[in-house]
């Protein structure tokens, strides 16, 4: 197995990711970068993104990332394929394996390896990716102005989902499977107490349909019982919010994680409980989850990085 020795490792290639290598590129700090299995990280699945910084017209997603891997590539950034298939933390330097052949030790890492939004498994929702099937209500929300809406969950976030839309769209349907929300009760109160937000106990989505894009949902109320029965609701948009699990498989054996499964840092810095691995981006952001927080983290844990190295001599 081929071995390497680096200054500065950054695992993902979302925003936070190449963030972290524009500035630690800039530090002169000669960072590689892995791209991982998805290279631009969830936002190469996202069509329209109008709220990220600089882009008064809005832009894609595969081109604001495109653009983004350029910038780090411009100031030296060595950015690679390649997957992170094995991992040793217990000591510096730090040791990975990528795609189980070559090995690389770092003195300092950082994670940016994202989150991946739980889907329902339907084959309808990559059909309509990008066209009507969304997981995040923040960045897509303002494309359904005046239109009607589904949201899928039962918990905090759907509800806090469900209320975002309701200022914007028409109509919001809270697609819930139990006869119950598991949100907080203030949460109940306020989705319960909207006008404008539907919400379908023991309704379970089985399909979407539309020609162009999704124009509707199928649905099964009370699926198994003797009076199941099948609904049909017209949407324009159908959003996931039944939680995201973080890409951290590899880490988990030596980083410390929250009750949610995040990678847990150390106040409002970057730092995990492992000196000189930092944490970016959607891996340790259960509660924004946004292009533009996690572009933010990456530059503090780039800058982390460089001060670890200039402290320790390295």
């Amino acid at each position: 197995m081929s071995k390497e020795h680096v200054r500065c490792l950054i695992i993902g290639s979302g925003p936070a990711g190449y963030t972290a290598a524009i500035y630690a590129s800039r530090a002169n700090l000669n960072p590689v970068l892995y791209e991982g299995i998805q290279p631009g990280g969830q936002l190469t699945t996202t069509t329209e993104v109008e709220n990220f910084p600089g882009y008064p017209e809005g832009t894609q997603g595969t081109e604001l990332m495109e653009d983004l891997r350029k910038q780090a590539a411009r100031f030296g950034a060595d950015l690679r394929t390649g997957i992170v298939t094995s991992t040793d933390l217990s000591k510096a330097p730090y040791s990975l394996t990528i795609d189980g052949e070559k090995e690389i030790e770092c003195d300092t890492l950082i994670i940016a390896t994202g989150a991946s939004a739980k889907y329902l498994g339907l084959p309808d929702e990559a059909k309509y990716a990008g066209m009507g099937v969304s997981a995040c209500a923040t960045c897509d929300g303002f494309f359904y102005r005046k239109k009607k809406v589904a949201v899928v969950g039962g918990g905090d976030t759907a509800c806090e989902e469900a209320l975002y839309l309701s200022s914007l769209a028409e109509h919001v349907y809270l697609i819930v499977r139990k006869p119950f929300l598991r949100a907080s009760k203030v949460m109940q109160e306020r989705v319960m107490n909207k006008e404008n937000i539907t919400v379908l106990f023991e309704h379970n989505t089985v399909g979407l349909f539309g020609e162009n894009g999704v124009e509707g949902a199928h649905l099964v109320k009370r699926k198994g019982e003797a009076d199941e029965q099948m609904v049909d609701i017209n949407i324009d948009g159908f959003f996931l919010a039944i939680g995201h699990t973080p890409n951290v498989s590899v880490f988990k054996d030596y980083i410390e994680l929250d009750e949610q499964g995040y990678i847990k840092t150390l106040g409002a810095t970057p730092r995990t409980n492992i000196p000189g691995v930092f944490a970016a981006g959607d891996v340790a952001d259960p509660l924004y989850r946004q292009a533009i927080t996690a572009a933010g983290s990456g530059c503090k844990a780039a800058i982390e990085a460089e001060r670890y190295l200039g402290e320790h001599g390295l």
